[in-house]
């Protein structure tokens, strides 16, 4: 029996499980380092190029495992081409009323072009022979074109999922609109964090990195103060987070993702076990999230 007092409340759980979570949490992943990257190669020092190259390292297989666990939650995955071209007509099948059918185009082109700049970075750190790559690097104007477009399609693919989760009709995910405000901002969150964990465990030279710290560290500050948001705008609905959920909610996300990070960040100590202590904390907060956020609507 429902006891969420939810004006939106008409449908069954979608019985999403696992793979959707993981699915959100590395298109999360593969949107916001995208994005993060084109940043710093349209507005970052010569320097910095590398942190950039990074973040096109990590986007690409982050893009394409997200894909493969949409794909395998279908249960019928090579059914996957349906949600793309009409298998009457074989015309291109795209709805824009329809937040499914956005965010699967939206997924495809982000993909390309996220493959583009990861060739791209490779042939710049001289691990692929493609003479043509160079031109997908900065300077240029083909570049910053496939940047500009590339980073606005990452930048949806990372808050998308809130918007879907919004049109699904279930109590928290239609009783907000900040979801997709809060999986944009977790994204660079958790984004940053994993190209500065990358950055310091790879014990690559990349001036950028505390620059990127500093950065992390207000969106992670941002980021709890759209979740409080969150929680206000749910208004009676957040009963269903004074539970298990709940708990998980403030310990597994404010305190450690969240609250722990700000902490130590403050402390105005830099050290490397520092950054990479918040770095991992800000992922693991990031998932603890997306599992809280899709799991406690289900069981309500």
């Amino acid at each position: 029996m429902n006891t969420v007092p939810s004006s939106t409340y008409f449908s069954a759980p979608p019985e999403w499980g696992w793979l959707i979570v993981f699915y959100f949490f590395f298109g999360g992943l593969a949107g916001g380092t995208y994005f993060l990257a084109v940043l710093i190669d349209l507005f970052g020092r010569a320097e910095d190029r590398p942190l950039a190259r990074l973040g096109y390292y990590i986007a690409f297989p982050c893009v394409v495992l997200s894909g493969l666990l949409l794909t395998l939650d279908l249960g019928r995955p090579l059914r996957l081409w349906h949600m793309l071209i009409e298998s009457n007509t074989w015309r291109p099948m795209f709805k824009l009323w329809s937040p499914m059918s956005v965010g699967s185009w939206a997924l495809l082109i982000f993909g390309i072009f996220s493959l583009i700049s990861f060739l791209g970075a490779l042939v710049e750190d001289d691990r692929l022979e493609w003479p043509a790559g160079r031109r997908v690097r900065p300077p240029g104007v083909l570049s910053g074109l496939i940047g500009v477009i590339g980073g606005l399609f990452g930048f949806y693919v990372a808050g998308y999922t809130g918007v879907l989760l919004a049109v699904t009709n279930r109590p928290i995910w239609s009783d907000t609109p900040l979801l997709g405000m809060l999986f944009v901002v977790s994204a660079a969150s958790i984004s940053a964090a994993l190209m500065i964990l990358l950055a310091q465990r790879s014990r690559w030279t990349m001036p950028g990195v505390l620059a990127l710290h500093r950065m992390d560290a207000w969106v992670v500050a941002l980021e709890f103060v759209v979740l409080i948001a969150v929680m206000i705008s749910l208004g009676p609905v957040f009963r269903a987070w004074l539970s298990a959920w709940g708990l998980l909610l403030f310990f597994g996300v404010i305190v450690v993702g969240m609250l722990l990070p700000l902490w130590l960040y403050w402390r105005k100590q830099s050290g490397d076990l520092n950054l990479t202590t918040e770095a991992a904390l800000v992922l693991v907060g990031g998932f603890i999230l997306r599992l809280v956020i899709v799991f406690s609507a289900q069981g309500v």
